[in-house]
């Protein structure tokens, strides 16, 4: 089947099952072009809470549409590709989780949404990378446990240095191995282009940035910034979105900054999942009670950025 006879026939199956597709900012470009909302964990987040749709399809990985299932129980959530997983997300368990808490019986813990529903269900809160900042300010102790991504942990404490954090020592391998001299060597090429990083990438990157915003900050950045040319240091895939909502202005990718992971789900597979209502997203109920309380804290704060 033709890329548009694929995306004709998901139109009809999805209006057949009153569906409605999610799209994270890092998917294809013909998966962002079906998709009914485009955006980052937080904005996926809220859109899955205010949907009527019977079903929703989720074309991320699994955390994600976890958390949709999670927030919309009543719902059938679908995740097109069984194994797009995220192996930040299994960086931590929520056997080694409780160890440590028990460790830091004092601290709050903040659980970053690039975690399974077993480790949010003991967190005290959720966070993204567009509120961390503002999560982790609010929280009463003075200790507060994160997981698991290192360098957004450091970013967070340098912006938050009267909290103590306990940092998990967890990665996005995508954005870790953004290098310094990767983005320096696009800046020669590019002088007068602005350097917009993702807050999951080293600290060493993040300091010669101008500026370092999750993937919705850098989307709301652009379109009011004078620039325009910018080096992008976040997965490639943000790249389509920016250029379509911001003609006129050029975006220059990192050739490494690829999630294999994200660019696994396909028009073939997203219409199968509308075909046969697979493979859904199936939680235990004490889980989705316990993991709700915290990620409902995240939202009920909204943005940071």
């Amino acid at each position: 089947m033709t890329q548009k006879s694929l995306s004709d026939e998901i139109k009809k199956l999805k209006a057949k099952h009153h569906a409605v597709i999610l799209a994270h900012n890092y998917q294809n470009p013909e998966i962002q072009d079906i998709a009914d909302f485009i955006g980052d964990s937080l904005d996926l987040s809220l859109k899955a809470t205010k949907t009527d749709a019977k079903v929703i399809v989720f074309c991320g990985v699994d955390f994600m549409a976890e958390s949709a299932k999670i927030l919309n129980p009543e719902k059938t959530v679908i995740l097109p590709d069984r194994t797009a997983n995220c192996p930040m997300a299994a960086m931590v368990d929520a056997e080694s989780l409780s160890c440590f808490k028990e460790k830091y019986p004092d601290a709050d813990v903040v659980s970053y949404i690039n975690t399974t529903a077993e480790v949010k269900a003991l967190a005290d809160i959720c966070c993204t990378s567009a509120n961390g900042v503002k999560v982790v300010k609010c929280r009463s102790s003075k200790q507060v446990v994160f997981v698991p991504d290192r360098n957004l942990g450091l970013y967070i404490q340098q912006q938050v240095p009267e909290k103590e954090l306990l940092i998990w020592p967890g990665i996005c391998r995508t954005h870790h191995n953004i290098t310094k001299e990767e983005i320096v060597r696009l800046k020669k090429k590019h002088p007068n282009a602005e350097v917009l990083v993702h807050p999951e990438c080293q600290p060493e990157v993040i300091e010669i940035a101008d500026y370092a915003f999750s993937t919705n900050g850098m989307v709301n950045h652009v379109k009011i910034s004078p620039c325009k040319e910018f080096i992008i240091g976040t997965e490639q895939g943000l790249c389509y979105r920016l250029e379509k909502e911001n003609p006129g202005k050029t975006f220059i990718p990192l050739p490494s900054a690829v999630c294999p992971n994200m660019k696994k789900t396909t028009l073939e597979k997203v219409l199968k999942s509308l075909q046969c209502l697979e493979p859904q997203v199936q939680l235990p109920d004490y889980i989705m009670k316990k993991a709700r309380l915290p990620l409902q804290r995240m939202m009920d704060l909204g943005r940071g950025d």
